[in-house]
């Protein structure tokens, strides 16, 4: 994939098809934190209600294929935020997510200069997404044993983070 053709942008109303081929899929719903959308109707709620503070669209020639959130914290915990992301099925191994990723630290980073610290929770079984945050510079901190419910089960979780001083890799 020509990493040119990757850009992220807010979501706009007129991504409701798009969002709806991938986020209408249960392989990508299963690791997410939001449920399998089923409408037009459930699209159009997703792009313009979410509560998550930043969130940009993956977009291959200006069209929504995945997104990047980050989730930065309040109070003690303000010099951190969680980083998160999905692709559609379509588009996995080909590089798009590290991509992304890189692309989104600088803006987060930039949009919240209280940020020291991204960081990301996989599921110690996503061995893609493990490789995601490596490519994109992430350093793996640890794993947590039975660290959180995640849709009805007990998850291990790998914790990765990205401090502010890190270089992004090219």
């Amino acid at each position: 994939m020509d990493s040119s053709r990757i850009t992220l942008r807010p979501y706009r109303s007129t991504d409701v098809d798009d969002v709806l081929s991938w986020a209408s899929d249960d392989r990508i719903t299963r690791s997410t934190h939001f449920s399998t959308l089923t409408s037009k109707e459930d699209a159009l709620n997703f792009i313009d209600k979410s509560s998550i503070p930043w969130r940009r669209s993956i977009c291959i020639d200006d069209r929504s294929i995945g997104m990047v959130v980050a989730r930065p914290g309040s109070g003690d915990d303000r010099c951190r935020a969680e980083i998160g992301y999905v692709l559609g099925v379509e588009y996995w191994g080909q590089g798009i997510t590290p991509v992304a990723v890189k692309m989104a630290i600088p803006l987060i980073l930039e949009e919240f200069p209280e940020i020291v610290r991204l960081q990301a929770l996989s599921n110690a079984e996503h061995k893609a997404s493990h490789r995601v945050l490596e490519k994109a510079g992430f350093v793996k901190d640890g794993m947590f044993r039975k660290y959180l419910y995640f849709k009805g089960e007990i998850k291990d979780v790998v914790l990765y983070s990205f401090l502010s001083t890190d270089p992004i890799p090219s």
